[in-house]
């Protein structure tokens, strides 16, 4: 094989400059036949190349079965010294070791049997690291398991094992794994921004559908996929899908071949009108098991997992997709969400409401607290409050704004450098703080902590029919649009995460938003406005 077709099959994505040669593995005669046979002759198999002898998969999951057994041992250990002492022995002796008391052995034992719960319920397999909430579900579901077991382990066998040693030991051993997974995925993002550590995909279909694949997996590096190559119906060798960077590998037929060139270790099937089933079960049968995936990658984009269920019917993997449900008891389970979050920050923040409303009275004319009629759930109107961050008539000067504005879309208007923002209000309006007097608005009902953005009646004259979604649901004080992007969001991509979150809402979702407004609160970076 050429020496470009080696480079393309390294550790980067084959390139345009290594077209030519792409084509001649593809289509041309090689050193090594692309599909070996099994004795039967029938099943294809890819002759790979042999897998790199520590791939990015095994050293990452090293890497967190290293720190999970150091974070695991300092809470065990530390929790039976700070609560029971080194010497403390269980009340019905269990065999020792000299030297070691019976509770120092029982730490060790719960170490080891934590480790081993966390591997057998897959908690650092690379189908959940990096993103969404599975590695924390798996984690949290394996610790209350291992807990549990030694709970009713100690009933029955009557040994009495101090109850604060477990209370202590399982919610700071959870907390402490869920922090040092935040800090792996902190460094696995900045990683992948970089196309490290990612799986190398082949995208199989359709040009259409490889193509909007394409752009959702690129919207989203942290997830981990790295794209190096697609196989297309018309198989245009020696080119680029249109409109990106992505090499065209060749047809449908070729992915055996383009598989071996581009060393990918993903194929996303985007669509299989060009395949057929038969086609996919060679695709499936031709992977290196272990080593390569396959993936079918439906049309259907912004489902969360929850609504998403696998049902073998007959040999068809058939997928239900379940639609939106809003309950009286998620409504509920809601409000009183709201209720509690807003009553203790607003409790918490008296201090600094009364420095706000002081130094806006203080710095220019005009009343504290400004009203503004925006439309909330079912398309009622409601007056939202801020702290007032402009200047009085401020509403009547941005007809002869619109021209100039530089940093909102279509559909909503923003100005880096709004000359009707007062500079008191710039600083507020950087770090949020005129919106929370919307706390009130919480507490009367007309507002939630998390919802899609409240808009003016301006910008629901220009809605599209399907954007009415977004008034199923009480507006928000936060949402998914703060923390993605703030006023660098497309009209677009504003409408695609507040339908999101309407179509995909659950209790988690809204505390992890919580949590992500905290840190854009207080570090804004260059999205506020």
């Amino acid at each position: 094989m050429t020496t470009e077709i080696t480079r393309a099959s390294g550790a980067g994505p084959a390139d345009s400059s290594a077209a030519a040669a792409v084509h001649s593995a593809l289509t041309g005669p090689t050193d090594f036949p692309a599909v070996l046979r099994t004795a039967s002759g029938k099943v294809p198999v890819v002759a790979a190349s042999a897998p790199p002898a520590y791939s990015w998969r095994r050293r990452y999951a090293g890497f967190l079965r290293l720190t999970d057994f150091i974070v695991l041992t300092i809470v065990v250990f530390g929790t039976q010294l700070s609560w029971l002492g080194m010497h403390t022995v269980i009340a019905m002796p269990i065999p020792t070791w000299p030297g070691l008391t019976s509770y120092t052995l029982l730490s060790g034992v719960v170490v080891l049997l934590w480790m081993m719960v966390l591997a057998l319920n897959d908690t650092r397999s690379d189908r959940v690291i990096g993103v969404g909430t599975a590695e924390y579900k798996r984690i949290f579901d394996a610790s209350f398991m291992l807990f549990g077991v030694i709970a009713i382990a100690a009933f029955l066998l009557k040994v009495e094992i101090a109850r604060g040693y477990l209370l202590i030991a399982l919610p700071t051993g959870v907390l402490a794994l869920f922090f040092e997974r935040f800090l792996w995925r902190r460094w696995l993002a900045r990683r992948r921004a970089t196309g490290e550590y990612s799986a190398r995909v082949l995208l199989v279909g359709s040009e259409g559908s490889v193509a909007h694949i394409a752009r959702e997996l690129k919207r989203s590096k942290g997830a981990g996929y790295r794209i190096v190559g697609a196989c297309i119906p018309t198989g245009r060798v020696a080119g680029q899908l249109t409109d990106t960077d992505i090499p065209v590998m060749g047809s449908v037929g070729s992915v055996e071949r383009a598989i071996e060139v581009t060393g990918a270790d993903t194929i996303v099937i985007t669509s299989t009108d060009e395949l057929g089933p038969q086609r996919v079960k060679q695709v499936s049968w031709a992977l290196e098991a272990g080593r390569q995936h396959l993936v079918l990658a439906p049309s259907i984009t912004d489902i969360a997992g929850p609504r998403i269920h696998m049902r073998p019917v007959a040999g068809l993997p058939l997928m239900h997709v379940e639609t939106p449900r809003f309950s009286p008891g998620q409504r509920f389970v809601k409000r009183m969400m709201d209720l509690f979050g807003s009553l203790v920050i607003v409790t918490l923040l008296s201090p600094v409401f009364l420095v706000l409303a002081l130094v806006v009275k203080v710095s220019s004319p005009g009343p504290v607290i400004y009203k503004q009629t925006r439309i909330g759930r079912h398309g009622r109107e409601f007056q939202m409050l801020k702290f007032r961050s402009m200047v009085v008539g401020a509403e009547h000067l941005l007809e002869e704004l619109i021209a100039q504005q530089d940093h909102g879309n279509e559909v909503q208007f923003k100005m880096k450098d709004d000359p009707r923002v007062t500079k008191v209000g710039r600083v507020m309006r950087k770090f949020s703080l005129d919106e929370l007097p919307q706390l009130f608005n919480v507490l009367g009902g007309s507002m939630s902590l998390v919802g899609p953005r409240p808009p003016i009646q301006r910008e629901v004259d220009q809605y599209a029919e399907h954007v009415y979604r977004r008034f199923l649901v009480k507006p928000g004080i936060t949402g998914l649009w703060q923390v993605s992007g703030r006023s660098t969001l497309s009209w677009d991509d504003s409408v695609r995460l507040d339908l999101s979150y309407v179509e995909n809402w659950s209790v988690m979702g809204d505390i992890v938003i919580l949590l992500k407004t905290g840190k854009a609160a207080l570090f804004p970076g260059e999205t506020a406005s």
